[in-house]
């Protein structure tokens, strides 16, 4: 995911998950495979008592076009949802056409920049409600 993330945007910051942060903020990351291989993952983690973030969302180039990013995305929603948050927000990168797609058509609206995606010229933030 990196390694896409930096082909795409080579002089920009990689917005990744510190770990220990993320587990100890009640994080939630799913991987998802069929057999023994990995096809995606997804995460999210509480950014208050009624929003959730959606985090390093990615899915195989060669698994792509199949629908797993979608059931990824719907499973993260569906467990915040029961997990007590009324929207989700996340971020993607301007010339990630796929994943703009993708945001939208789940109902995601553009919005402008959320704490920790300020100043980032690539970003592109959305928020589902």
């Amino acid at each position: 995911m990196d390694a896409e993330i930096s082909s795409l945007y080579p002089d920009s910051v990689i917005l990744g998950i510190d770990e220990a942060e993320f587990e100890k903020a009640g994080g939630y990351f799913v991987v998802a495979q069929q057999g023994e291989q990995t096809i995606g993952c997804g995460g999210f983690r509480p950014v208050d008592e009624k929003c959730a973030e959606i985090k390093r969302m990615f899915v195989r180039p060669d698994m792509r076009r199949r629908g797993w990013a979608r059931r990824i995305l719907r499973h993260l929603e569906e467990e915040a949802h029961r997990r007590g948050f009324f929207s989700t927000v996340l971020e993607t990168g301007c010339d990630n056409a796929g994943a703009i797609g993708l945001y939208e058509s789940e109902g995601y609206s553009q919005i402008p920049e959320y704490p920790g995606c300020q100043g980032i010229l690539v970003s592109r933030c959305f928020i589902k409600r």
